[in-house]
C-alpha cells in the first residue's frame, strides 16, 4: 500500500470486454447478439460482455463471458482492440476491450444462449446495436479478414471433414464477396496445410467431391502466405 498515494488523485474507470463471437452456419457468418438486461439501452442489441474482475486479465473475463453465453471452453479467442472514447457509456466512464472469437455453432449449449435471450443473426441481418457495437463488430470482421489472408482459416467454424467448396464458402462468407474456385483451389492447396481423404461429398454433386482435413500440424505449416488477394 506505500504505492496508493501516488494514484488516488488519478481518474477512476471502469474495464470492460465485450466478445464478438462468430459462428458459421447455412453458409453464412453469423454473430451471437444478445438483448441488454440492464440501463442504459435496456432491452437493445447488444454484444456479449462484462466488466473485467479485480482479479482477472482481460483474457480470462473475455473467456469466462464465451463460457457463460456458449458453454464452450478453449475457444479461438484474439484481442481487437480498445475502445476508448469518453462518452461511449452514458452512464460512466467505460473502456471496452474487444475480442473476438470463432465457435462452432453445431457444438455450443444452445441452452444458455436460449437462457440468456440471444440469438444468432447472419451479418447482413444485424440489428441496430447499442453504444459503439456496431464499430467494434466493423473491426473484429476486418481483424478476421486479415487473419484469413494470412492463414488458412477454417478449423475453428468448418467440420472435422470438409470439401475445398465448403471451406470457400466460408471465404466468401468471411470477405462477404464471390471467389475464383479455381484460383482458390490452387492457392489453398498449395500451402500444403490439408489432407485429401478417400472420402466423398455427394451432397454437392451426383459425382461427389473428396472430403479434406487439416493436417495435425498444420500450424506450423500455416506460415503467413498469403491466401487469398482480396
Amino acid at each position: 500500500m506505500q504505492y496508493q498515494g501516488h494514484y488516488k488523485n488519478a481518474p477512476k474507470h471502469y474495464l470492460a470486454v465485450d466478445c464478438v463471437i462468430f459462428g458459421y452456419e447455412n453458409y453464412e457468418l453469423k454473430l451471437l447478439l444478445h438483448k441488454r438486461p440492464i440501463q442504459p439501452q435496456i432491452g437493445g442489441w447488444s454484444l456479449m460482455g462484462g466488466f473485467c474482475g479485480e482479479k482477472e486479465a482481460l483474457e480470462t473475463a473475455a473467456n469466462r463471458v464465451l463460457r457463460q453465453s456458449t458453454g464452450l471452453k478453449d475457444i479461438y479467442l484474439e484481442q481487437v482492440q480498445a475502445f476508448s472514447e469518453p462518452d461511449r457509456d452514458p452512464a460512466a466512464r467505460v473502456i471496452s476491450v474487444a475480442f473476438y472469437a470463432l465457435i462452432r455453432i453445431d457444438k455450443h449449449d444452445a441452452g444458455k444462449v436460449d437462457e440468456m435471450g440471444a440469438r444468432w443473426c447472419s451479418l447482413d441481418e444485424v440489428p441496430e446495436l447499442i453504444f459503439d457495437h456496431s464499430d467494434i463488430v466493423e473491426k473484429a470482421k476486418e481483424r478476421l479478414q486479415m487473419k484469413a489472408s494470412l492463414e488458412l482459416v477454417g478449423k475453428e467454424l468448418l467440420p472435422d471433414e470438409f470439401t475445398l467448396t465448403q471451406l470457400r464458402r466460408l471465404y466468401e462468407a468471411i470477405y462477404q464477396r464471390e471467389l475464383d474456385p479455381g484460383n482458390f483451389r490452387k492457392k489453398v492447396l498449395g500451402l500444403n496445410v490439408l489432407e485429401r481423404l478417400n472420402t466423398k461429398n455427394t451432397e454437392e454433386s451426383k459425382k461427389g467431391a473428396f472430403n479434406y482435413r487439416f493436417r495435425p500440424n498444420s500450424e506450423e505449416l500455416n506460415g503467413h502466405e498469403r491466401i487469398i488477394k482480396i
